[in-house]
């Protein structure tokens, strides 16, 4: 560190109290006196107990602060093979609220190969300008090279915030972005407000397993920089007539040492569990017992032409895989109708799906958090509700 602690040595009597304290081992006693090694974090213990004052934790030098040549908000507009991905219009509806909030214009990084028709759709979602980089290189995704472009944009146009989502690529390739900008990232976020006054991104997102929703600000670098999981955000309406414009962008390729080289793209076969595009999802938790009662799930699910989700107890128990597992771990989802059974509704669950148009949960415990989010909710037991709802549904012809 830069700092070092103060030790006044003519006012140290070698009680060697500041040793046994310090939790880094960074002091030890050479001829009766304390001496401090590169492991002190000048967190302040040893001076706090030092009975004859003889340690002084030096004051840090006041920051510098952000720098103000960073105006507006950016989006990494993924993409692939021509298709923008969802995320990206989630992104930008809301950094359009964010731009207007702050005054400044919202822009987008696009890029890959034939980028015209996606860059098109992007300003029709909200973007006052696309920097587009159109080059072969980026046809298939690699963690060096889209880093290398993206951070060469941000040097450039120089966004305050910048928003990406907490896709696979997302989550592969931006945490080396803000590590070459040299700025803070905070990862899966589920609401992204503003301070207005200090120019703050308010970036909240689920903690200590999910035990707590913590908001983390970047006070100092910029651009201050966040994922967010697709389906947490509303996609905006597309204007007919944008009126944002293309900006093709130069990237200077020489600092790119392509030492990772894309060889093939194998496409994944198709799912059986497609929880993020479903618009019914019968999820159920431990209030199930055990896993052959996901058999109700599953027939409840069946007669609602829905999927079938579950929650991590659930899953955890060995009842269901973990492909249908709703939550901060596991999938976020925004159906138009969301039953959740047996589910008591924990942060981390909540945060995987109360975007859900409308939500009914069926939980014997009246003071489930899951009520809390619900549009409906009945208290009573599953094993009575649900057979009643399967036979009436059977009853009205499905």
């Amino acid at each position: 560190m830069s700092a070092t602690l103060l030790i006044d040595t003519d006012l140290c009597s070698g009680c060697e109290s500041c040793v046994s304290v310090c939790p880094f081992s960074a002091l030890s006693m050479a001829d009766g006196k304390p001496l401090v090694n590169d492991q002190c974090t000048l967190c302040g213990a040893c001076a706090e107990i030092c009975p004859e004052g003889a340690i002084r934790v030096p004051e840090a030098a006041p920051a510098a602060g952000p720098d103000p040549a960073y105006r507006g908000v950016m989006i990494f507009a993924e993409q692939r093979l021509g298709r923008v991905a969802e995320v990206a219009f989630e992104l930008l509806h809301k950094g359009r609220e964010l731009a207007d909030t702050l005054g400044v214009t919202l822009t987008a990084a696009l890029l890959g190969r034939e980028l015209d028709g996606p860059a098109r759709e992007l300003l029709r979602y909200g973007a006052d300008r696309v920097y587009t980089v159109d080059d072969p290189r980026l046809e298939g995704f690699t963690d060096e090279a889209y880093g290398e472009a993206l951070t060469q944009i941000i040097r450039s146009v120089k966004p305050e915030i910048l928003l990406a989502g907490a896709t696979p690529i997302g989550r592969s390739f931006i945490p080396k972005t803000a590590t070459q900008v040299g700025t803070g990232l905070t990862a899966d976020c589920t609401e992204l407000e503003i301070d207005a006054e200090k120019r703050l991104l308010l970036q909240t997102r689920p903690a200590f397993g999910g035990n707590i929703m913590a908001t983390i600000t970047c006070p100092q670098r910029r651009p201050q920089m966040a994922t967010v999981r697709p389906k947490v955000l509303k996609k905006g309406a597309p204007s007919d007539s944008p009126a944002g414009e293309i900006v093709p962008f130069n990237l200077d390729w020489s600092g790119i040492s392509g030492k990772t080289r894309l060889l093939e793209i194998v496409e994944e076969l198709s799912e059986k569990v497609r929880l993020a595009e479903a618009d019914v999802i019968v999820a159920g938790g431990r209030g199930l017992q055990e896993a052959k009662h996901f058999s109700l799930i599953r027939e409840l699910a069946e007669l609602l032409g829905g999927a079938v989700g579950a929650s991590r107890g659930a899953v955890d128990s060995g009842w269901i895989p973990y492909a249908h597992q709703v939550g901060q771990t596991g999938k976020t989802v925004a159906p138009k109708l969301y039953v959740a059974i047996g589910v008591s509704g924990a942060v981390q669950h909540l945060v995987g799906m109360q975007s859900a148009e409308t939500i009914v949960a069926i939980n014997s415990d009246p003071q489930a958090p899951i009520f809390d989010v619900a549009t409906y909710g009945i208290v009573g037991d599953l094993f009575e509700v649900v057979p009643e709802m399967i036979r009436q549904l059977k009853a009205a012809g499905g």
